[in-house]
């Protein structure tokens, strides 16, 4: 069977953006951000994405593209002979199962929230109370839930089973385009809001002293270090897949710099999204996770013609995480096709019917299995999910794609920096060798500890 190939490289980027761009832009960043300083941790966080994600994505990329395969049959094609680095590379793999697990009940969420904006059914009679209210019964309807997930689902599958150029490149073309768009209207929208002066100018002028004012400058450096490294959806290998897709005219150094920089626009939009909204109504933008289902809503309700605004809002956020599930979908597929020699639609079929019933324990986790709290109180199944898969397998896989291209017992500097070559445009730099070789690994190593410790502490 011939590998399937993306039509373009704007599908390419758009794609590798797409999987990244999710809600680590436009719920996590905006909050960590309001909680550790606004713009002066902004800067922070843009050095640390240069310092990680450009070399970590580089060598994602280069991995799928020498090896044609998914992560585990890529490291299986370029290891030494009699290493076992595949092993590594199906237990990364592992980890898109247990993102889906929770990033599609969330999906589900968002597309409620979609509909009740555009129906009435939250609307500006509603009190902060009312909002607090509205999102408690929906976690606590299992039913409700299932249904809404299944909808994002089936959205996924469907796109997926379509083929490669016909489904997930050109819709995710389309949303990407879209979603753009939406948050550009969102953030001048935002910009002009009376009273959002103050929330705008603490996003847009650095103030240091805000990095040490509450949490102390290590924590702001720490969480910028974290959110540098999660945003991009690196060490599962869904970067990887998109490589083995793309052609051999363009370098991947110079292509992971197109990606990164989407990504962080679609961030910094969120930015001017919350701050100047949150500032004008009197909302805490550094509220946590309640920030996207909470915090927000209660904006839009008090907001002129909220209903349409938040049904804009939340549109955008569909988009943004139906982006990253259709990637990382499409990465489980082509495993099975890979792997197991499966046709597309058998492996859509086999792992809709497989996730369907993996994503029951986090939207049970808010109702029947509320009772089982993993890191304290206010902790469920979904927090367990999350903490596996960003605190564990993304930095440990990404370390782990870092040794197979620096060490002689892996892959090796020289393969790597060839594969990532191969083309017209940027070169990855040959003096980061020992930066990438000894100093990216512990880098990545304090990120991870400092994640596990911030949890179980």
């Amino acid at each position: 069977m011939e590998r399937e190939r993306l039509s373009s490289r704007l599908g390419f980027i758009l794609l590798s953006a797409g999987c990244a761009i999710g809600l680590g832009n436009v719920w996590r960043f905006p909050y960590i951000t309001g909680r550790y300083g606004g713009a002066a941790f902004v800067l922070i966080y843009l050095i640390f994405l240069v310092l990680i994600g450009l070399p970590v994505m580089t060598m994602e990329f280069a991995i799928g593209r020498a090896g044609r395969k998914n992560i585990a049959g890529a490291m299986r094609v370029l290891e030494p002979k009699g290493s076992k680095w595949h092993i590594v590379g199906s237990t990364t793999f592992m980890g898109n199962y247990i993102l889906l697990m929770f990033y599609t009940a969330l999906t589900g969420w968002l597309i409620y929230y979609f509909i009740s904006f555009l129906t009435g059914g939250l609307s500006s009679s509603f009190t902060t109370d009312d909002v607090v209210a509205f999102f408690g019964a929906l976690t606590a309807d299992p039913v409700l839930q299932i249904v809404y997930m299944a909808i994002a689902l089936l959205l996924t599958a469907g796109i997926v089973i379509i083929g490669l150029k016909n489904g997930v490149e050109k819709i995710t073309k389309v949303m990407m385009v879209i979603l753009f768009l939406l948050m550009l209207i969102l953030a001048i929208h935002s910009c002009l809001l009376p009273g959002g002066h103050d929330g705008l100018m603490f996003y847009i002028r650095p103030d240091f002293d805000n990095l040490v004012h509450e949490y102390g400058l290590s924590e702001s450096i720490f969480a910028a270090m974290g959110q540098a490294f999660f945003t991009l959806s690196l060490g599962i290998g869904a970067m990887a897949i998109f490589g083995s897709y793309f052609d051999n005219k363009h370098t991947l150094g110079g292509e992971s710099i197109k990606i990164i920089c989407l990504d962080t626009t679609v961030a910094l939009l969120a930015g001017f999204i919350i701050f100047p909204a949150c500032s004008a109504f009197g909302v805490e933008a550094g509220s946590g996770p309640s920030l996207l289902f909470i915090s927000l809503p209660n904006v839009f309700t008090r907001m002129p013609a909220g209903n349409i605004w938040g049904a804009f809002f939340f549109l955008a956020m569909i988009f943004a995480a139906l982006s990253t599930l259709i990637a990382v979908f499409e990465n489980i597929v082509a495993y099975w096709m890979d792997m197991k020699g499966l046709s597309r639609k058998k492996a859509v079929v086999i792992n809709f019917i497989l996730l369907f019933f993996l994503c029951l324990p986090c939207i049970f986790g808010f109702n029947i299995l509320s009772g089982f709290q993993p890191f304290g109180e206010g902790t469920g199944v979904l927090d367990l999910e999350d903490f596996l898969v960003s605190n564990l397998i993304l930095p440990l896989g990404s370390m782990a794609f870092v040794f197979f291209c620096t060490q002689k017992r892996g892959w090796g500097w020289k393969n790597f920096v060839n594969e990532a070559d191969i083309g017209d445009g940027f070169k990855f730099p040959r003096w980061l060798r020992v930066y990438c070789t000894y100093i990216l690994p512990v880098i990545i190593l304090i990120v991870t500890i400092n994640g596990i410790y911030g949890v179980v502490a």
